[in-house]
């Protein structure tokens, strides 16, 4: 069975499901804490139900990993990991603000390395972002690729909502210099990185989740970027709900290096993508 043609018929019933219900009253009733440690949402229980729907309705081989509903096995073989975030930026989503998603990945074994397909939608304006190992990324069937802006023009995403008051002294140099964006839902924002919309995306908090960053992470793979964790070492990670994750995504070395020296690193030199065979 084609893993990425299920995650994306699974991200575009999501889109169905929940394009009505974003932004209204409904939408942001509360169902309790969820498997991920957040109040899950009503928007977030349909686009779940929807995706665990089609899974068993085909009968694929897998566990799902939801970020409201925890582990579900949908067979008695299963054959590997989908990793949910069925809303991502729910309090965006609840509010009507532009800027959510879906995030679909799956994984072989149980490490982020092992991520063989993934598949980002944005729910607002329902375009898919897809990718699948060794094979591309796209967007809405264009190949994307990661790419440098003009030089002291750089568009760097970083994430210190909730963060330390020392990460964000750490991130001073960078937020002072560069145009720094951060909209709230980080699987969308890897996706627009992976574009080559934005120069980086780092979020050094150790709060993302592998749910949140799954899918993103084959995407800027795919799309030619790095990807690296707070010692600038090849990201990986297990698919545990209580693994909590820092990265920094960058399109080339000389960003990796610029985004180094004002952190107080030591620059980088011969870097390979050793989680990519």
């Amino acid at each position: 069975m084609n893993e990425l043609k299920v995650l994306q018929d699974a991200s575009t019933l999501i889109y169905k499901s929940v394009r009505s219900l974003a932004g209204t009253k409904s939408a942001q009733e509360s169902f309790g804490v969820g498997a991920g440690g957040d109040i899950s949402k009503k928007i977030d229980i349909v686009a779940e139900e929807v995706v665990l729907d089609h899974l068993r309705s085909i009968n694929f081989p897998c566990v799902v990993l939801g970020e409201e509903c925890g582990r579900v096995q949908i067979t008695d073989n299963p054959q590997g990991y989908v990793i949910m975030d069925a809303i991502d930026g729910t309090t965006n989503a609840v509010r009507g603000f532009p800027f959510y998603c879906s995030s679909l990945a799956f994984a072989k074994e149980y490490t982020l390395s092992s991520v063989s397909a993934g598949v980002v939608m944005d729910l607002h304006n329902n375009r898919m972002y897809w990718a699948s190992k060794g094979g591309g990324a796209f967007v809405d069937g264009g190949r994307m690729s990661t790419s440098r802006g003009e030089l002291n023009s750089d568009i760097i995403g970083i994430n210190i909502s909730g963060a330390a008051l020392d990460i964000v002294e750490k991130m001073q140099p960078i937020m002072s210099e560069g145009h720094i964006r951060h909209m709230g839902a980080n699987a969308l924002e890897m996706a627009i990185f992976a574009e080559g919309l934005m120069d980086a995306f780092i979020d050094l908090r150790e709060k993302i989740r592998i749910q949140d960053i799954a899918a993103g992470y084959l995407l800027v793979h795919e799309s030619g970027g790095l990807l690296l964790d707070e010692n600038l070492k090849s990201l990986d990670g297990d698919l545990g709900y209580d693994t909590r994750l820092s990265f920094i995504a960058a399109a080339d070395m000389n960003m990796v290096n610029s985004i180094a020296e004002k952190i107080g690193m030591a620059p980088l030199a011969g870097f390979e993508h050793a989680s990519q065979p």
